[in-house]
């Protein structure tokens, strides 16, 4: 029985910040060492940040990163480190003349790099499209001894298949598996890991460690959660989702014939220094809603921060769609950071003005109240001539929204702050938004929310507060825009739940109004809420980004053509 002291290193890089993605780095491998680790294993591209995209097209940006790769490589010594890189490959690209790159990791100790391993299976679907700047791995695989296990190493999406690189490396002689990994959120996906990867350690009698990133990146938010599992596919150490953090374990691997069909390069012979290691931990892991939440949260801070900004300004309407992005603005970047603008127009009821007020004293933020009036009085009088004859109509409902966006346009130039438009996911899918109006922003928090989801995190954050954090009455009030008399988001859509059911086999699971149709829902509704999501679909393209929280968000995995005559 061979004992090996393993560090998952669970770390937040910057895309393109090679220079603080290698302090991460070097700062965690530090720890790692002190704690006498044999081995301290690195996410997936780690000292690039992923995705890099087309950062990685750009011949200087790959030699930078090998650059601060070997580094890295340079301040290592006894403890072994997997680091995720960008590798340059032979040859050129037939069709581009590019030369070829790959998604690679870097066994790195002693100063040096002694091995690459270059991923085998790209992923191409949802928010993936690898094909398009990487080159497969290829050629035979090999093995690494340290502390006298036998160790191989693969990348994310080669360990997600059964008949995959894993079971070749496990034939051929690994006991441990070092999976790098960066791998983003949605809803139930960590729950798919843990059983695949108990699986894939309990079928080839190899141990598998698990390693993701954490943080936020454009619309993608990654949850870590890094696990460590033994050769009999029990879960023995989790990090906590959504955080940074370095695990230490102590794993014991049991003997395996001694002549193994894969290369073996030695880079260790004897085990760590003697010295206790802490228990292992295994994070608990929380509720749909406690995780949901938090990839907002995480998502939101990341994309405000890593772009050069500290504060935020949000229009308080008193309804539930931005009182909850006022909740995780706060929960992500301090009551301190954000700032509330009621924007009151002749419609606004006193009661949504209230609500307005009564969440931004509770969140402890800074509220100011602009009207919209003079403004939309103006617009109306200068319209007037062009308009004569025409009866007020969604005109001047959208004349409204579009005041509201200039007023948090000139916070946002004046002192610096980003705006955080407030649009859910069933709003966008239907084009229940203005456009050049409530859709302007830097970021979209709940873009990738649907309504019902709205109300249900609403209420979660009540109850894990113990208080009324968001008013009682905005949660039980007819959701409005407040752009009319007596207006009702009802009057307009179908009742939410209704509308989201739709929405949810339409966009999510790809169905055809048809195919709904045959399932039993009226054809009257349907067939209006498909046609609602496909003749918008030239707005959503022109909002800006949010967090993705499903497997089908708009933008990074549902991508249709604007100019699109199909009717299923």
């Amino acid at each position: 029985m061979a004992s090996l002291r393993i560090g998952l290193a669970q770390l937040d890089p910057v895309v393109g910040d090679l220079v603080g993605n290698r302090a991460l780095v070097l700062d965690a491998y530090r720890r790692a060492s002190e704690a006498g680790c044999d081995v301290v294993v690195f996410s997936e591209l780690v000292v690039t940040g992923y995705p890099p995209e087309d950062l990685v097209l750009k011949p200087g940006f790959v030699r930078d990163t090998r650059t601060v790769l070997d580094d890295i490589a340079k301040e290592t010594g006894d403890c072994i480190a997997i680091v995720g890189f960008v590798d340059v490959g032979s040859g050129t690209h037939s069709a581009t003349g590019r030369p070829v790159i790959h998604n690679a990791a870097a066994v790195c100790g002693h100063g040096a790099v002694h091995g690459v391993y270059r991923k085998r299976l790209l992923p191409n679907y949802d928010v993936f499209d690898e094909e398009r700047t990487f080159t497969p791995g290829s050629g035979a695989h090999h093995l690494y001894e340290i502390a006298g296990v036998r160790v191989a190493i693969s990348i994310c999406e080669d360990i997600w298949y059964a008949d995959g690189p894993v079971a070749e490396q496990a034939a051929g002689g690994a006991q441990l598996n070092l999976s790098l990994n960066s791998s983003p959120y949605h809803r139930g996906k960590s729950a798919n890991r843990e059983i695949m990867l108990a699986r894939r350690a309990r079928e080839n009698a190899c141990a598998i460690v698990y390693v993701n990133q954490v943080g936020g990146q454009d619309e993608l938010v990654f949850d870590g959660g890094s696990m460590l599992f033994d050769t009999s596919g029990a879960l023995v150490g989790r990090l906590a989702n959504f955080t940074d953090g370095l695990l230490v374990a102590d794993l014991d691997v049991p003997d395996t014939p001694a002549n193994p069909t894969l290369p073996v390069t030695v880079l260790s012979s004897t085990s760590r220094a003697d010295g206790p290691c802490r228990e292992s931990v295994i994070e608990p892991v929380v509720t749909d809603l406690a995780e949901l939440y938090e990839a907002l949260v995480v998502g939101t801070r990341d994309y405000v921060r890593k772009n050069g900004f500290t504060d935020v300004v949000i229009g308080l309407s008193g309804g539930i769609d931005s009182s909850l992005v006022a909740c995780v603005a706060v929960d992500a970047l301090g009551a301190e950071h954000v700032h509330g603008v009621s924007m009151p127009s002749r419609y606004s009821s006193q009661g949504s003005k209230d609500d307005a007020y009564a969440l931004a004293e509770e969140l402890g933020i800074d509220v100011r109240t602009i009207s919209i009036e003079p403004a939309f009085q103006a617009y109306l009088e200068m319209l007037e001539p062009s308009f004569t004859g025409r009866s007020a109509d969604l005109t001047e409902e959208n004349l409204q929204s579009r005041c509201r966006g200039q007023i948090l346009m000139a916070l946002s130039n004046k002192f610096g702050w980003m705006v955080l438009t407030t649009g859910n996911k069933s709003e966008m899918a239907v084009g229940y938004f203005t456009i050049y109006g409530d859709s302007v922003g830097g970021y979209a928090v709940i873009k990738d929310v649907f309504k019902t989801d709205v109300f249900a995190l609403s209420r979660f954050v009540n109850e894990r507060a113990g208080t009324e954090v968001i008013p009682e009455s905005v949660l039980t009030k007819p959701p409005s825009a407040e752009l009319r008399p007596d207006q009702r988001d009802d009057q307009s859509l179908p009742p939410y739940d209704v509308l989201d059911a739709v929405l949810e086999m339409y966009v999510e699971r790809d169905m055809t109004a048809a195919e709904i149709i045959e399932i039993g829902l009226p054809s009257d509704v349907v067939r209006r809420i498909a046609r609602l999501v496909d003749i918008n679909e030239y707005k959503r393209r022109q909002c800006p980004p949010g967090v993705r929280v499903t497997e089908k968000a708009f933008g990074k995995d549902r991508r249709l053509p604007i100019t699109n005559g199909y009717r299923g």
